[in-house]
């Protein structure tokens, strides 16, 4: 029988630290499809009749690290920062964010011709926190990129939609990831449906009748509108600002293996061990039917610890080759 175990610490701004002695709940979110990796810690408003008071320890900006396992064997599942504090239903909720927190600040006004997405995200951690470095290995160009009374938020989600990469920050090391989607493999794990998953609502998809076509428009500097279309008749549309042709067919073929590779649908529940986390290679093996056993691009991660146990909710994506 495991126990399962927690460990929850702040550093504050004057780099003095506090461990969190009680907790009712914490719940971790993360996504390939977000920018920012979140977390929720819930406590009770008052312990023994005494009300909870952390003006002079915890606020706004402090650190957040936050370790979760059994039996003393705990893994980093989130590092952050405080975003909000709010006092809601007799309960006390710490709102957390990773690095994007930091790169929620103006930048100053730029229009790069021609650039890419490396020259720009350089930019942001050059003029936001020089301590952070890059990660980028999506050749994705621009012929006009221009920034006008953003932050770097607003920049980095620009280029999420009109890119569709696979951005976030790994803020324990202070790295910037931007990648094309499903593309970059973390680490493995295994599931059974028979053995470590507790609920399931995965249905298998496999669209091999899935008519997918992805058109991507551009208006490059002298005014001109380039179009570049990927998969067969009917689909989505998605207008980009100035880039080059290459840029988009990379692009618009991504888009197109994303909706229509064959993969799972839905989630299931599973403990806190295996450690899990988006972009990993999940192998998933159902005995009822051995001929869907296959490694599946890990999506997204809900962790959760509460009196009721440990539960990490997996989201498969495609299916990997």
């Amino acid at each position: 029988m495991l126990n399962i175990d927690w460990y929850i610490q702040f550093k504050n701004n004057e780099g003095r630290r506090f461990q969190l002695a009680l907790m009712a709940e914490c719940e971790i979110i993360t996504s390939v499809d977000n920018l920012a990796d979140t977390a929720t810690i819930v406590l009770p408003e008052a312990v023994m009749n005494e009300p909870l008071n952390f003006e002079n320890k915890i606020a706004r900006g402090t650190e957040v690290l936050i370790q979760l396992g059994y039996d003393g064997n705990l893994e980093d599942e989130f590092v952050g920062y405080i975003q909000d504090i709010t006092n809601n239903d007799s309960s006390l909720k710490i709102l957390c964010e990773d690095a994007l927190f930091l790169f929620r600040v103006g930048v100053p006004d730029v229009e790069q011709k021609p650039t890419s997405l490396t020259k720009i995200a350089q930019y942001l951690i050059d003029n936001i926190n020089s301590s952070f470095t890059l990660n980028c290995d999506y050749d994705v160009n621009y012929e006009k990129f221009t920034i006008h009374q953003a932050t770097g938020y607003d920049v980095l989600k620009k280029i999420k939609d009109e890119t569709k990469a696979n951005i976030y920050f790994d803020t324990k090391n202070k790295v910037l990831h931007i990648h094309p989607p499903y593309v970059e493999k973390g680490g493995e794990v295994f599931y059974s449906m028979q053995k470590n998953i507790e609920n399931s609502s995965l249905e298998f998809k496999n669209k091999l009748d899935t008519k997918v076509e992805v058109t991507i428009e551009s208006t490059d500097i002298n005014g001109n509108v380039n179009q570049v279309v990927s998969g067969t008749t009917g689909g989505d549309k998605v207008t980009v600002a100035s880039m080059d042709t290459a840029s988009m067919k990379k692009i618009a073929d991504n888009e197109v293996l994303k909706q229509s590779a064959a993969g799972y649908e839905g989630s299931f529940d599973t403990w806190l061990i295996p450690f899990c986390k988006p972009t990993f290679s999940a192998r998933i093996k159902d005995e009822d039917y051995p001929e869907k056993t296959a490694y599946y691009y890990v999506k997204s991660v809900t962790t959760t610890l509460s009196e009721a146990g440990g539960v990490r909710t997996i989201t498969p994506g495609i299916k990997l080759s």
